[in-house]
């Protein structure tokens, strides 16, 4: 009775083990076909020995496991995959040490973005903005740091485009609001209204929906803050107000 029982047991277990592992080899195709319209590298899966418990990788960078794509469509993939390879990107520029970890992902609505696909503001826990591009090379979608010069104002018009009046001028300190902290720096350069307001992909918020509050305040210009951590803040003028020279 007890073989046979053991049997049984070995015999459902074999053909669960099938089960999971066509399975996995019919997800693969899909995730397959899709890192393939998205220009993704999707590195070798195997299915086979651990099936849905499989490791997803791409870009030589480890994404998830496969039961845990719960879509297989093109957004939530590239949502996902994006938002591992830009965290990777912004930690491997910054040197971070082990266990640092992403806080925030920032989209930058450019004005002029023909030299890469996006730009991305990526926030460590350490306060530091890591702005990170993503492009494409050899027919392949890459994420890399993004060289920003503050003296270079034909990029503030390349990337935000021409300047606009506001109530303060650049070279202002200032001081502004963002996620309920205070933060201090310089205008560099003031945006018209209604244009490039960053979205926020927070890491406590599941898959990094967007959040964060947004200023609407009518012909109110917008303003790019250097705060001495990285990118420069893009905060509207609701958020602004004068702060104490800087020596």
């Amino acid at each position: 009775m007890l073989l046979e029982r053991s049997l049984y047991i070995m015999t459902y277990s074999r053909r669960n083990m099938v089960e999971e592992q066509q399975e996995a080899s019919q997800k693969i195709k899909q995730i397959a076909a899709i890192c393939d319209e998205l220009n993704f590298k999707l590195g070798p899966i195997d299915w086979e020995q651990y099936g849905m418990q499989a490791i997803v990788n791409v870009n030589g960078i480890d994404i998830a496991r496969l039961i845990e794509f719960s879509q297989i469509e093109r957004d939530y993939i590239l949502r996902r995959v994006q938002i591992q390879l830009l965290a990777q990107a912004a930690l491997k520029s910054a040197h971070a040490h082990s266990g640092v970890k992403v806080l925030m992902w920032s989209p930058v609505d450019v004005s002029k973005p023909e030299e890469f696909l996006s730009l991305w503001i990526i926030t460590l826990e350490t306060d530091e903005r890591i702005p990170i591009a993503e492009t494409i090379k050899n027919g392949q979608r890459v994420y890399e740091p993004y060289v920003f010069d503050r003296e270079d104002k034909q990029q503030f018009v390349k990337l935000f485009g021409p300047p606009s009046e506001g109530e303060y001028r650049p070279g202002e300190v200032v001081t502004l609001k963002e996620r309920e902290r205070e933060f201090t720096g310089e205008i560099l350069y003031s945006i018209p209204p209604g244009k490039v307001i960053p979205g926020r992909r927070q890491a406590s918020r599941g898959y990094h929906t967007v959040a964060g509050t947004a200023y609407t305040d009518g012909a109110a210009a917008r303003y790019i803050v250097d705060c001495k951590d990285g990118f420069p803040h893009i905060v509207n003028q609701s958020q602004v107000s004068r702060g104490e020279q800087i020596s």
